[in-house]
């Protein structure tokens, strides 16, 4: 009985992926356990092995579009035990005396050989000046995640700014002490994190999402932290973030960064977040909409420090100041929650030893 090859679960919200690559072909060999294909999703890579050793006949090509629990392939297994012959014992043969001269054919006799069939490049329009290649599967799934969000979601964006000054003065006062006693920095994520579960805590509607007719509002803080990589964009998601310490966040976040960097980010790690941080700011980006990351209902961008000239106390002074943007559904939250939202966050990061006190 042959043994069905599906498309394995690969997170929550993952209903598709691309079949990329078949490392074994159809009709080859394959052992338990040996790597058959990969899958590319919106968010990872997920490599799939043979659950029993057979001969493989595929279903569908490199490339395709798959859904969750689709059949992709068969192993037949009694066609690998039929391929496999009894071995039996080699022959003696016993070896010359001497060995046979080998004549050496003419030159006119040898066949020539043959050219080497030119190698397939990309194709390049008429003029030379563009250069056309398919997307990464990656890259298409992720362009249709993005178009999704856009179609399915009532997605507004509200902003506002925060004096960084009392954050980045109490990071400079604690950094020396933090890195001794932790072995990692003390960054500006973490301060964001806690104000994101502060006002989460407050505004539970931003903490909701629509499923069907339904309103699920997620009573856990999991928090997803938008991070480029070579690949595109990834999401790893920090679970209960309101009972971390500011060292646990940036020790997770250091370890998600060096998983992402190698290549190991599993599909664990991106699964389950509630809420979205993207950091613009990191590539010099002053002010953008980020776009929301689906089914969450809220995403919080971050974006460049800059100094600027604002009043306080009737005095016009420089200050660090940073754009926040939040863009959220609003089939599910109305416009004063959300500027509700968004002024926790800022008042929180102006107030940032509120956070460190629990305060």
């Amino acid at each position: 009985m042959n043994i069905e090859v599906k498309i394995p679960s690969a997170g929550e919200s993952i209903t598709s992926g691309v079949l990329s690559i078949w490392h074994k072909k159809n009709g080859e060999r394959v052992s338990r356990d040996e790597l058959l294909f990969t899958l590319e999703t919106d968010k990872v890579s997920q490599e799939v092995t043979a659950a029993d050793s057979g001969i493989l006949h595929t279903k569908v090509a490199e490339g395709e579009e798959v859904k969750i629990g689709q059949v992709v392939a068969e192993i037949d297994p009694v066609a690998e035990g039929a391929a496999t012959p009894a071995l039996t014992p080699a022959p003696v043969i016993e070896a010359p005396k001497a060995p046979a001269p080998v004549a050496t054919p003419p030159p006119a006799a040898k066949a020539p050989a043959p050219a080497p069939k030119p190698t397939e490049a990309s194709p390049v329009t008429s003029d030379s000046r563009a250069t056309r290649k398919k997307l990464s599967p990656l890259r298409r799934k992720i362009a249709t995640q993005l178009v999704m969000a856009q179609q399915t979601a009532a997605i507004l964006t509200t902003f506002n700014e925060c004096d960084m000054s009392a954050v980045m003065a109490l990071r400079k006062e604690l950094q020396e002490d933090f890195s001794k006693k932790h072995g990692v920095k003390l960054g500006f994520m973490s301060f964001f994190i806690k104000a994101v579960v502060d006002a989460l805590q407050a505004i539970p509607s931003i903490n909701s999402r629509i499923d069907g007719d339904e309103l699920i509002t997620n009573n856990a803080f999991d928090i997803g932290v938008a991070v480029g990589t070579e690949r595109g964009l990834i999401v790893p998601v920090l679970k209960d973030c309101e009972k971390l310490s500011f060292a646990e966040i940036e020790t997770s976040l250091a370890g998600f960064a060096v998983k992402a960097r190698e290549g190991r980010i599993s599909l664990e790690d991106l699964s389950g977040g509630v809420f979205t941080i993207s950091n613009g700011g990191v590539y010099g980006s002053l002010l953008s909409t980020p776009i929301l990351n689906p089914p969450q209902s809220g995403i919080l961008g971050m974006h460049k420090i800059q100094e600027r000239a604002v009043v306080v106390n009737g005095q016009i002074v420089a200050r660090p100041m940073m754009y926040l943007a939040l863009s959220y559904d609003h089939r599910v939250v109305d416009g004063k929650e959300a500027v509700t939202f968004l002024v926790r966050v800022k008042d929180c990061l102006e107030n940032p030893a509120r956070l460190l006190l629990g305060a």
